[in-house]
């Protein structure tokens, strides 16, 4: 193979047949597969290759995956967003039906028939009617003589000859993972590497006024300590900068760092605490703020309603906590000058084009010249997308001259992460006789994640804002919704679900209070305020659709209908009045990232308060599925997540300073937390895929909550819900 600049090997050789960067098939008939995106659970590593080999119809058993650098010429390759299958599943299936035309030409070449009279399954190409075949070995040699067919004159496969797509698989890494022998990026390893780690100023922005490197160096098997460059301007991934300690081991590394005894001077975050920050919040959306969707007269409709109805919600940072911490390991090599002349990592990262936009002007060097390989994950929910780690490794390397293995502690990564937003949510609603709304107000306020890029990004941007809020789906016919501003005091970067995690809470927390002050059945009170089955008008609404075109991906109310009432059916939700004391039903549903979900929950709450989720049912539709079994596993994943936030998700700070170091303090659910059932429908469906990972969390909580209202009578409109042990 060729090595090019981006650093992808190609597969392309003068043997074998390839047709785009994604797929070669060799003259032994082995096909090769490029897998362009992360894995860190989801199995996308394993889904994208089966779509491919599926429409080349391929034998499984002969299909070989490799792992792609960081190299923009195969497009978007940060596995975030719930973005893998929606991008590439198109690109899959054209770069297997371009690969299978040829395949088939060469065979009816030879058998001098016209293609129509020939076809393919597992790794063979028949004549129709006729025992005739020939297998893709035989064929590579003539068919790589042939011209690239155009995408628009390819032969596709129907969606009912399928062999892969939509059924159940074990992920190929099954195997190495399960032996220990699947490599991470805590295993990473470059011959002749050592070990960093490195203090940080536990406030964001703060630099080091003093510190002992001679006690440090004096600790055995510490090579050298080392002061990195604060960061300057907006966070974006660079590097916090601090005082570093490398050393032949980790724990070296570590007893090193603990005897630097490192000063800080804070800087103008040291008195960031969240318990002001979040009744500073709390009042600014009592205020009227910045408008960002306006129909009709809100106020005027809330203000003459016969009943009104308001509540204000509020959501805590909150942090990744990836079981494996971020870490990644830096090859730099410079002359004598000093000028970096190669550049290598491995990394568990979730985009390894951002280790090359971010470790590229660290080095002085264009980004294409940054050579990234990329582990398995063990996990991300999105801090992996954000280098930070990369670069403090990378100007390590080129400093002490040898490759250096950057390992962030448990307490690093809970400390210095770029935390989820904290947030405060208010709405209104003014109803009509027959309980409907009238009119209904929102406004919110957090610290954007636009801050991480920008220091002037003081409220809500408008792709922020459509995560539950200016997207709002009920028929009502005056609707405001407004922000307001807040200052970022720490790092702030997307976690899985984002803007959904408090958003959606608020909203459909909300629409069951209403439901409620109607005295309506929840259920029935969500299926009329959605109103007529319809599509959204997205560019009146000046809503962004993740970047997906209406036509493709509408907001269709029919689907979010849909899902609703096989949740409600499947959960057999008119048992619910009937409930004793205690015990309660909670319904919620949402469109997140192009996918559909309806919650029910079912809890029981002692006498002292302690919440139990007993049951859960969740209806997902999320257009055409790949891998089935990846599915439930993830709507099954969240379902755990979002018990993990709603109970006790939390991470206060004081002082500029984020309180918990560890899972001690920052909970997540445990095995008495789990449910005793999760129960998932997947719609069956031929539209476009959406999105899957970060859809299963949104409707979650708030059904969560609003089946402790119904168990109990009580609102909760703080998250976490701080369960009573």
């Amino acid at each position: 193979g060729t090595t090019t600049a981006a650093g992808t090997k190609d597969l392309a050789n003068n043997q074998n047949l390839s047709p785009s960067l994604f797929v070669a098939v060799e003259p032994d008939g082995t096909v090769q597969v490029l897998a362009h995106r992360s894995e860190m659970g989801t199995g996308i590593r394993t889904a994208l290759p089966r779509v491919l080999a599926d429409e080349l119809s391929a034998d499984w058993d002969k299909v070989v995956i490799r792992q792609a650098k960081g190299d923009r010429r195969l497009g978007d390759q940060n596995t975030d967003g719930s973005n893998s299958i929606r991008f590439f599943y198109k690109t899959m299936r054209t770069a297997g039906a371009t690969a299978r035309n040829m395949l088939e030409q060469a065979a009816a070449n030879r058998w001098e028939v016209d293609v129509k009279d020939v076809s393919t399954t597992n790794h063979t190409v028949y004549l129709n009617g006729v025992k005739k075949k020939l297998e893709f070995h035989q064929l590579v040699e003539d068919a790589r003589k042939l011209e690239v067919p155009k995408p628009e004159d390819l032969r596709f496969k129907s969606p009912q000859d399928f062999q892969y797509i939509g059924k159940k698989f074990p992920i190929a890494d099954m195997d190495a993972i399960l032996t220990g022998e699947a490599v991470f990026g805590i295993d990473a390893h470059i011959e002749g590497q050592v070990h960093a780690v490195v203090a940080r100023c536990p406030v964001v922005g703060g630099i080091a006024e003093s510190y002992d490197s001679d006690s440090a160096k004096a600790v055995k098997g510490v090579i050298d300590v080392i002061e990195l460059p604060r960061f300057q301007g907006a966070p974006v991934f660079q590097q916090l900068g601090g005082i570093a300690v490398v050393a032949e081991s980790t724990w070296a590394a570590y007893q090193g760092r603990e005897a630097l005894k490192v000063r800080w001077n804070e800087g103008p975050n040291a008195d960031y605490d969240t318990e002001e920050f979040m009744a500073a919040l709390t009042a600014t959306v009592q205020a009227n703020g910045q408008v960002m969707r306006a129909e009709g007269d809100a106020a005027t409709a809330i203000a003459d309603a016969p009943k009104a109805v308001q509540a204000t919600y509020t959501v805590p940072h909150l942090s990744h906590a990836p079981m494996e911490t971020t870490c990644a390991v830096a090859d730099v090599k410079t002359d004598e000058a000093g000028k970096v002349i190669s550049c290598y990592l491995k990394a568990a990262t979730q985009n390894p084009q951002a280790v090359q936009q971010a470790v590229g002007p660290a080095m002085g060097i264009p980004n294409d010249e940054v050579y990234c390989d990329v582990t398995l994950l063990g996990a991300g929910f999105g801090r992996k997308s954000k280098p930070d780690y990369c670069v403090e490794a990378a100007l390590l390397s080129r400093r002490v001259k040898r490759p250096v293995h950057v390992t962030w502690t448990r307490e690093d990564d809970f400390q210095h992460d770029y935390f989820h937003t904290i947030s405060a949510v208010h709405c209104e609603a003014g109803l009509n006789e027959d309980g409907s709304p009238a009119g209904w107000l929102m406004r919110a306020a957090y610290p954007s994640i636009s801050s991480t890029f920008n220091l002037q990004a003081q409220s809500p941007a408008s792709w922020e804002a459509e995560m539950g809020l200016t997207d709002l789906p009920y028929d009502v016919p005056n609707v405001q919704v407004e922000v307001g501003q807040a200052k970022a005091h720490t790092r702030i970067g997307w976690l899985r679900a984002v803007c959904h995690i408090f958003q959606n809470f608020a909203v459909s927390s909300f629409a069951d209070e209403l439901a409620h002050a109607a005295g309506r059945d929840p259920y029935e009170y969500l299926l009329s305020t959605l109103g007529e089955d319809r599509e959204l008008d997205l560019a009146k609404l000046k809503l962004g659709n993740r970047g997906a075109s209406a036509q493709d991906y509408p907001y269709d109310i029919g689907r979010l209908k849909n899902v609703l009432t096989r949740v409600a059916t499947e959960s057999k939700w008119s048992r619910h009045n009937d409930l004793p004391r205690g015990k309660g039903l909670g319904i919620a549903c949402c469109r997140s990232f192009l996918g559909y979900t309806g919650h029910v929950v079912e809890v029981s709450v002692s006498p002292q308060g302690s919440v139990s989720v007993d049951n859960v049912w969740v209806s997902i539709d999320a257009g055409t599925i790949v891998s089935l079994d990846r599915v439930l596993a993830q709507v099954e994943g969240a379902t755990i997540m979002g018990i993990s936030q709603a109970m006790y998700g939390e991470m206060p700070m004081k002082k500029g300073r984020a309180i918990h170091s560890n899972f001690d303090g920052f909970q997540v659910a445990k095995m008495s937390d789990s449910p005793n059932s999760i129960n998932i429908d997947i719609v069956k469906s031929e539209a476009a895929p959406g999105g899957v990972g970060e859809t299963g969390i949104g409707s979650f909580a708030p059904a969560l909550c609003n089946a402790i209202f119904a168990a109990t009578g009580e609102r909760v409109r703080n998250l976490p819900i701080k369960n009573h042990d």
